[in-house]
């Protein structure tokens, strides 16, 4: 490894220069040239033990001439650089055979320790034939160029074309979800389909039934044969959002599944094999809830095998310009009216400190959009919409004591009608009802009837408050403010 030849190539005279300087410090030889054509040819000519190179250089795409470069050299490690540093920028350089992609400011020291690896790993990459995904900006399914996402977008790249189990980790509004559709969409599985579970959003005694499917008259109501996730995402991609949430008795049926690769449907006799891509997500501390015995340890390792972390926004600040940019093309597509932000605004974006993350400021972009009179949204506008999103959520002064008071009437009033018996099932149901009736209630009291914001302020999907507006009949009367 040591004395192995590494060839340069960067079209920027002042990056060929220290890179040259810090590789040989290094203990590396080195030969820099300023095009992709000079590279290519000292390349079939046998010269070089390793590669790094620019992506975008004066002749050509360096990425366009790897998948030749693999089938000719495969040995060869080539690591790519670009100040391009998107997602996409990462999966392209993966598809293409790229031992290694690296955004562009990157630490010397991480660069060479790259490359001593580089040097010292056993078996070819050749890539796999075949067109690459074209690089537009507008096409990114993740936006962000911050140091932050840029481990996100390398372990996704790795993890695309493998079928590893996928634990995505991080606080709501992240962009859990849009990181496990980006690894079914450009990885082996694109062809398949990708089914999402919310573990939260589905009752306890229905989760097997929903994750498995039931044969008919398997239970109560079961009048037909029902499809479970499991059999809906054959070949592609099952995405289990909210896993923390799962209950202890749907965790080892899950288990076992993971660990025989076949599950049973409720109320079948025979075994099915399983063929889908597990991605599991959580905002939650499952090592805290596994030592509260309430998320299965195995479980855990069993959905552990990749992790990725997904950021805070307060930890990718620089990002906020690149995605309210983002947000605000999305809104003109959805048919709002074309904003920009003025620069004290995008200051002001960034001083807030985002509980909601990436969903609270989409959120935001949308409601100024749709509601901003002026074409430049200014501070001041960033600055009312921000505090005035809470506004009214604290005139509600109940809390738990009034919870305990709603619980302690119902079992009064069914103890009265049932003696010592225990009262029906479903008060849990009950419950949340009265509950959620009155919260929403006074979400859409607070937010004057806006269901965007009252969305925001709940944290929830903008549809799903809608249908519980539906199911509970809550009137929806908007105020003029």
């Amino acid at each position: 490894m040591s004395g192995s030849l590494v060839l340069i190539a960067d079209d920027d005279r002042a990056i060929r220069t220290v890179l040259s300087q810090a590789l040989t410090r290094a203990g590396f030889q080195t030969r820099s040239t300023g095009t992709a054509s000079t590279l290519y040819r000292w390349i079939e000519e046998g010269e070089g033990d390793a590669v790094i190179t620019d992506v975008m250089m004066p002749d050509g795409d360096a990425l366009d001439m790897l998948p030749t470069i693999k089938r000719r050299r495969p040995d060869l490690p080539i690591i790519v650089m670009s100040a391009q540093n998107t997602v996409m920028m990462a999966i392209r350089a993966a598809e293409a055979g790229a031992y290694e992609y690296l955004p562009k400011p990157f630490d010397l020291k991480e660069l060479v320790s790259h490359l001593r690896k580089a040097l010292t790993r056993t078996g070819p990459q050749v890539a796999e034939e075949g067109a690459l995904p074209e690089l537009r900006d507008e096409a990114q399914p993740l936006i962000g160029r911050s140091a932050a996402m840029q481990d996100v977008y390398r372990a996704m790249a790795r993890l695309m074309n493998t079928d590893l189990t996928v634990m995505i980790t991080g606080a709501s509004g992240t962009g859990k979800e849009l990181v496990a559709r980006a690894l079914h969409d450009y990885g082996r599985r694109k062809a398949g389909p990708f089914v999402a579970v919310n573990m939260a959003a589905i009752p306890r005694d229905l989760i097997e039934s929903e994750l498995f499917g039931h044969e008919k008259g398997a239970f109560t109501g079961a009048m037909a044969r029902s499809t479970g996730k499991f059999e809906q995402a054959k070949s592609g991609t099952l995405f289990l959002d909210e896993i923390g949430d799962m209950p202890p008795e749907a965790q080892t049926r899950l288990l076992r599944v993971l660990q025989e690769g076949e599950y049973t449907a409720v109320g079948a006799t025979g075994a099915k094999k399983t063929d889908v891509r597990i991605i599991a997500a959580t905002h939650q501390d499952l090592r805290s809830h596994i030592r509260e015995g309430i998320f299965r340890e195995d479980l855990f390792y069993r959905l552990n095998v990749a992790p990725i972390r997904l950021p805070p926004l307060r930890e990718r600040l620089d990002d906020i310009a690149d995605l309210v940019r983002g947000f605000l093309r999305q809104a003109v597509a959805e048919g709002l009216p074309r904003k920009t932000v003025s620069r004290d605004a995008m200051d002001a974006l960034r001083e807030h400190d985002w509980p909601g993350n990436v969903r609270e400021l989409q959120n935001l972009m949308k409601r100024v959009a749709a509601l901003c009179p002026e074409d430049i949204v200014d501070r001041a506008t960033i600055e009312s919409e921000l505090s005035s999103q809470f506004a009214g959520a604290d005139d509600y002064t109940g809390g738990a004591s009034d919870l305990s008071g709603l619980v302690e009437e119902h079992l009064k009033r069914y103890f009265a009608l049932h003696g010592d018996a225990i009262p029906p099932a479903g008060l849990y149901q009950r419950i949340l009802k009265e509950v959620e009736f009155p919260l929403i209630t006074l979400s859409l009291a607070a937010t004057r009837g806006n269901q965007l914001r009252a969305a925001d302020l709940l944290g929830l999907n903008r549809n799903t408050l809608r249908k519980k507006i539906r199911e509970l009949d809550i009137p929806v009367d908007r105020k003029k403010r």
